[in-house]
């Protein structure tokens, strides 16, 4: 039995929650969002908890993920997802103008990013005397899939650099740098 999957969903106030037989459609502050049931999955109302429980043990591989993703729906129109981005390097900025961001980044040409219209993103500048030359990147909305996947192509932009670390990395990302090259003698 999914463990994950028999946990309850509180529904905190203000989050409206309608249920149909393929999706469970929630509205709060901060947005709407349509989460896809499969269809031996079913969620049930019941002393303001969602249930999720499952047809039959064939279906007990989407028991837990349907859950996660309801919980994940309700929790985002909520309170919100965020997702925090570093840029460490000498030279190497960002800031935001309208509806783009801007990435100087080292290369011969700056880097464009449109914000998507469901997306919060906003720049600041981290005054740490051991970390000077850094900046944060704050990316924010009520879709964690969404949100996760536009922090992910900000750092493919500039992945960070093996040996002296400089790129763009996620705020929680331990870098681990390889050492340098070893002196040699000559022969």
């Amino acid at each position: 039995m999914s463990r994950i999957g028999k946990k309850p969903i509180p529904i905190p106030k203000g989050v409206e929650v309608k249920i149909s037989a393929d999706a469970v459609e929630v509205k709060g502050p901060k947005g709407v969002l349509r989460s896809p049931v499969p269809s031996g999955i079913t969620v049930k109302m019941e002393d303001g908890m969602l249930h999720v429980e499952r047809a039959g043990d064939e279906w007990a591989a989407l028991h837990g993920l349907t859950r996660a993703l309801v919980a994940n729906a309700v929790k985002g129109v909520s309170e919100g997802f965020t997702r925090e981005l570093c840029i460490v390097g000498v030279g190497y900025k960002a800031e935001v103008k309208g509806n783009v961001v801007h990435f100087t980044l080292g290369y011969s040409h700056p880097i464009e990013f449109p914000i998507p219209p469901d997306l919060q993103v906003k720049v600041e500048r981290l005054n740490r005397p051991i970390d000077q030359y850094q900046m944060s990147v704050l990316i924010s909305g009520c879709d964690k899939q969404r949100v996760g996947q536009v922090a992910a192509d900000l750092r493919g932009l500039r992945r960070p650099d093996a040996y002296k670390g400089k790129g763009i990395r996620f705020a929680e990302e331990q870098v681990r740098l390889k050492p340098g090259k070893a002196g040699t003698k000559g022969g």
